[in-house]
């Protein structure tokens, strides 16, 4: 009788606490967003910024599949890149077991000022980062990083608090784990950061297909969503059928 009295109280335990967590999931999603949160990408006023995407930190991360975040990372890179969207890439003690910034970034934005942290864990600390993004004279500011509850909440909170504009691409970054995820989620929203995906930000950006963007943009497109690529073949042999 005693255990399973003690099994009682567990479950009823672990009820609770996933009722409070519900709970809590619930009062961040009815706080209202700002006006900032309510306006979509300015290509013409945003900045990229892409924050401790690095090789080690890759292997923390648990609630997205590493090649996928990856392909995120280099799709939002690139369209970057084709649209004059300064990018601005920072590291965090790449010397050390962080490891270095992973090759997407720049392979795909050669364009990218990349800016190496010794020392602070919030990259809107560094007095660098911010004339960075200053320089810049735009205020729409759209971010990714690893990890997402660190390296992307805690400077895109504060921005916010500033007055940007500020996006947080969430399947281009990674956390240790979906919780870690979720809760982060729930903490940008109540900020008023917009919380985005890669493909979202893509489409944005992109605006409108026409003749020097297409090739680019359906490769960006199918590197977030590799369907996507079927998608393209199936109306190539339809277009040539004709």
């Amino acid at each position: 009788m005693i255990p399973f009295m003690k099994r009682r109280a567990q479950i009823a335990a672990v009820t609770a606490t996933a009722l409070a967590f519900s709970a809590g999931l619930a009062a961040a999603q009815a706080v209202p967003v700002t006006d900032n949160a309510q306006r979509l990408i300015d290509r013409d006023d945003a900045v990229f910024m892409m924050l401790a995407h690095q090789a080690g930190l890759m292997q923390l991360v648990g609630d997205i599949d590493q090649p996928q975040l990856r392909a995120n990372v280099s799709a939002k890179a690139k369209v970057a890149e084709c649209f004059g969207i300064p990018v601005i890439a920072s590291t965090s003690v790449p010397e050390g077991p962080n490891g270095p910034l992973i090759p997407e970034v720049t392979a795909n934005a050669p364009s990218a000022v990349v800016i190496d942290r010794a020392g602070p864990i919030n990259a809107w600390d560094d007095a660098r980062i911010r004339e960075a993004v200053e320089a810049t004279g735009r205020r729409t500011v759209v971010i990714s990083g690893i990890l997402t509850s660190v390296c992307v909440a805690v400077p895109a909170i504060e921005m916010a608090a500033q007055g940007y504009n500020v996006g947080a691409v969430i399947d281009a970054s990674g956390d240790y784990s979906d919780l870690a995820s979720q809760t982060t989620i729930a903490r940008l929203q109540q900020a008023g950061v917009t919380v985005e995906s890669t493909f979202s930000v893509l489409s944005q950006v992109h605006g409108a297909w026409d003749a020097e963007n297409t090739a680019l943009m359906a490769e960006a497109y199918s590197d977030v969503a590799p369907a996507y690529a079927s998608v393209l073949q199936s109306y190539a042999a339809l277009a040539a059928s004709r």
